[in-house]
């Protein structure tokens, strides 16, 4: 069983930054790649960012490209998401989780999901 942890989401004004953190429970952290998904109010959880074992990987979404920053720091078991030039459609609950499988953008293939942290963009 994994447990995962999300912290510092909040509200910030269009074209700021946040920086997302996910603190896993198991030493284990460092053999799953990281997914960072988003749900928006009346949408579906999307496909948001994800980095490999050693970090030598990421992929993002083509929305957030540029703006967001997926990192980890595999001593610490913690991943990273820095968002800058924060816009109101990021707003969302952003989670993270982990998977074995390097079809990381899809959904399913996560095992573990953390219970989510709120960014809100105003205008």
């Amino acid at each position: 069983q994994v447990q995962l942890a999300e912290s510092g989401g909040g509200l910030v004004q269009a074209g700021g930054s946040l920086r997302l953190s996910c603190t896993a429970s198991v030493h284990t952290f460092s053999t799953y790649i990281i997914g960072w998904y988003r749900q928006a109010p009346g949408k579906e959880r999307e496909f948001v960012a994800a980095i490999t074992q050693r970090g030598d990987v990421t992929d993002y979404a083509n929305v957030v490209k540029g703006r967001f920053t997926i990192s980890r720091d595999n001593a610490k078991n913690t991943a990273y998401l820095q968002m800058n030039r924060l816009k109101p459609e990021d707003t969302a609950a952003y989670y993270c989780a982990v998977t074995y499988s390097s079809s990381w953008e899809r959904e399913a293939e996560y095992d573990y999901w953390g219970q989510g942290t709120q960014v809100t963009v105003s205008s």
